[in-house]
């Protein structure tokens, strides 16, 4: 009697080339970066973080040693320099040439969370429309919305600024809420829509057979999926309306709502006053950003490179 032996069964098993063997030791497998890649790296990080320690230690020094010497003193003679965090409690809670950077800083909050907020939920419905519903002119309609990428938004400044001072929205939230909703809202169609391309059509074909609308689709299904480009996207468009000062002068100006770049561009008076307070007040500035790439980087790189390759 003839005996069949099931492939994989009662096989040995194939040991791995010593090749592979060599690149899981030494960690140089495909993709792996080079000792002078690694060493580039490290130094181009070094360098760019070194601005971001002088911002840090110079925002702990009093104003006679920071006009008298430079932040690197500081780190040679720590001892003998006279650290201190008045500038911080300065910059926080009391005015300086008009401007509050602790308003400021809720403020930027008010114009940042709704402006990043809003174009990813429009944005969010337009890229499902345009992946997984068929309509007349669609492809059309796209090619013009990732055509307005390539227009400068400066050119829509001054329009907007004169339906503004009409309709009488200037220096108001929701001045400067509309701008960036309409300045952000091609990027994120385009980010979510190349997304959205790459995922299964199975699962949509299933939903439509089990009788869900669009919307409960789009809601249980395709939103779940899509966070990596959602908070790619919210990545880009927090830090650029968090550290947008052009349109918030425009828009806003200064007074009861002025924001954190707004505030720290007028932080220094014209006879230099309030000088020592701009490396701290800076800092302040840069905090939310970091904190908010840093929470959202592990998403970054799936929701940036999401529909690069097919195949």
């Amino acid at each position: 009697m003839s005996t069949t032996v099931q492939p994989g069964v009662g096989a040995p098993e194939a040991k791995p080339p010593a090749q592979v063997l060599r690149q899981t030791k030494t960690g140089m497998g495909p993709g792996s970066a080079t000792l002078p890649v690694k060493i580039f790296i490290i130094v181009l990080c070094v360098l760019w973080m070194i601005p971001v320690l002088g911002l840090l230690i110079n925002s702990f020094r009093p104003r006679d040693e920071q006009l008298s010497s430079g932040w690197w003193t500081a780190i040679f003679s720590p001892f003998s320099t006279g650290w201190t965090i008045q500038n911080y409690v300065q910059v926080l809670t009391t005015d300086n040439a008009g401007v509050n950077m602790g308003t400021a800083f809720i403020n930027s909050f008010v114009v940042t969370v709704p402006a990043t907020v809003i174009p990813i939920l429009i944005a969010a419905f337009a890229a499902y429309a345009f992946t997984f519903m068929q309509w007349r002119g669609r492809d059309i309609v796209f090619i013009i919305i990732v055509g307005l990428l390539v227009v400068p938004n400066q050119v829509a400044l001054v329009p907007l600024l004169k339906i503004y001072g009409a309709i009488g929205l200037t220096g108001t939230f929701p001045a400067i809420w509309l701008a960036h909703i309409g300045f952000g809202m091609p990027l994120a169609i385009y980010i979510l829509r190349s997304y959205m391309a790459t995922l299964p059509l199975a699962i949509i074909e299933s939903a439509k057979i089990d009788g869900a609308s669009h919307f409960t689709t789009f809601w249980r299904l395709i939103m779940p999926m899509s966070v990596p480009a959602l908070a790619s996207f919210a990545i880009f468009q927090f830090l650029w309306v968090w550290n947008d000062l052009l349109a918030a002068l425009l828009f806003l100006g200064r007074g009861d709502n002025t924001i954190l770049t707004v505030a720290l561009q007028g932080l220094q008076g014209q006879t230099g006053a309030g000088r020592e307070l701009i490396p701290s007040a800076g800092f302040v500035t840069i905090l939310v950003p970091l904190i908010v790439f840093l929470s959202l980087q592990r998403f970054f790189i799936r929701g940036m490179t999401a529909g690069a390759v097919k195949g």
